[in-house]
């Protein structure tokens, strides 16, 4: 993704329908994905329409691409070396199972007291979620957040690097190679109504999209989700992109707007949040609220194996660039994305996380939860210096999935669009955690 291209990116988590092969009563849904073009029953019913192309039906016409669009160039920097570990199982699909190593005390990270100050703001915020959310990394437990959560309240912000000095002890989580992609709040031109220019639907939640824990079914699939609806007797997969491009969602009355670009709002369904700015001039924000349950597929991928992008051409603008020069080829691709994202109207501050807490630019993270208590801190010393430093893990991503993955996420605005469109850096992560689980992990090899 680039990122998030998180994709939804950037917040929007991926489900196998694989899944199913364990549920023999529902096996059959796992192969077969339905087309909303078809008719129900072909054995009985009339021939349908010839197929549609696999390009949108809806022509537009995508702005032009300025210069504003470029990525930045990166800063370049000497990343700090992992500490030294065994390697985890190959099993391993927590932080606990990967095994984690002390890492150096906070003072010796050399964090600006900006960066401190701007974490010690977010991490407040997060105290809520992190003391009563079950950590799925398996390293920390909700009461030992209480005594560093208790003070943040009151801790002065200019002293934020004793805070963290004070309350926590940093861990290696495996190997400790980082990764590092980048996401932001975009903001597109939308209507509140369909008018000429503005033919995209963007679509709230449809009543017929059903969450299922597999886990109730089976003790083997605890802590496994698919999303799909329910047609007749049976639960199929819910229609995918393409099904919803052709009209399946239309006549419902779901549409919170309508967009103006169809290939920039595929890259805020990505990011999974945005701001529409609507012809008066007001502005409309959105947020993720719920995915097709389809596996997200990053188009960047499928060109570059492909060869259809140029070197250097694989950020969220070079992609854009691409999508634009054809239109019709442009919707092809984004076809190949089966996943769909649905967004509910935003009132209050946001864009808001995993935790359902605001996102800060320059500041939270999203991060894989089996790997990373949501709410830490996190020390990142990367290869490219802009995403170096401090930061908190406030939310998640369909493809920020492993140890030590992350997406950065740099705001809204031309800048976080350059910045976070272009991100990819590699190096090194710590994770702060609270002195009473560093001390609880100790005795198990830390």
């Amino acid at each position: 993704m680039p990122a998030t291209a998180r994709g939804a990116a950037r917040r929007t988590p991926a489900f196998r329908f694989a899944l199913f092969a364990a549920l023999p009563l529902l096996s059959a849904c796992a192969s077969v994905i339905p087309d909303a073009a078809a008719p129900a029953s072909p054995s009985t019913s009339a021939p349908g329409p010839a197929p549609t192309p696999a390009g949108t039906p809806r022509p537009y016409t995508p702005r032009p691409s300025t210069a504003s669009d470029a990525a930045a160039p990166p800063i370049p920097a000497t990343p700090n070396p992992p500490v030294a570990a065994p390697p985890p199982p190959a099993d391993a699909t927590t932080a606990a199972e990967a095994g984690v190593v002390l890492g150096p005390e906070y003072n010796e990270l050399g964090i600006k007291p900006e960066q401190a100050t701007a974490a010690l703001k977010a991490f407040r915020l997060s105290c809520p979620s992190v003391q009563r959310r079950a950590d799925a990394s398996g390293l920390t437990q909700p009461a030992e957040w209480a005594e560093s959560c208790a003070a943040a309240g009151a801790w002065p912000d200019r002293d934020a690097g004793n805070f963290f000095s004070r309350y926590f002890g940093t861990v290696q989580v495996g190997a400790g190679a980082a990764f590092v992609t980048g996401y932001f709040e975009p903001e597109i031109a939308a209507s509140r109504t369909k008018r000429p220019g503005y033919d995209v639907p963007i679509y709230r939640r449809p009543a017929d999209l059903v969450d299922v824990d597999l886990g109730l079914f089976s003790d083997a699939l605890q802590g496994k989700k698919i999303r799909g609806r329910v047609e007749g007797t049976n639960f199929v997969p819910y229609y995918d992109r393409m099904a919803i491009e052709r009209g399946a969602l239309e006549g419902r009355g779901l549409e919170i707007a309508w967009a103006a670009d169809a290939a920039e709002f595929f890259f805020l369904q990505v990011q999974g949040s945005g701001r529409l700015r609507l012809p008066d001039g007001s502005i409309l924000r959105i947020g993720y609220d719920s995915q097709n349950g389809r596996d997200y597929v990053g188009i960047g991928k499928l060109l570059r194996d492909r060869g259809e992008l140029q070197p250097g051409q694989a950020s969220m603008q070079g992609i854009l660039d691409y999508l634009r020069a054809d239109p019709v080829r442009g919707a092809a691709v984004m076809n190949e994305n089966p996943s769909w994202v649905f967004f509910r109207e935003l009132t209050g501050p946001g864009p808001l996380g995993a935790l359902g807490v605001p996102v800060t630019g320059h500041v939270s993270l999203a991060a894989d939860p089996r790997y990373v208590p949501l709410g830490a801190p996190v020390f990142l010393s990367l290869d490219r210096a802009e995403p170096g430093g401090l930061w908190i893990a406030q939310d998640t991503g369909g493809a920020i999935k492993g140890a030590n993955r992350f997406d950065s996420f740099w705001g809204a605005g031309d800048r976080a669009r350059a910045l976070a469109g272009g991100m990819s850096a590699r190096g090194s992560a710590l994770l702060l955690l609270p002195r009473a689980s560093v001390a609880r992990l100790a005795p198990q090899g830390v």
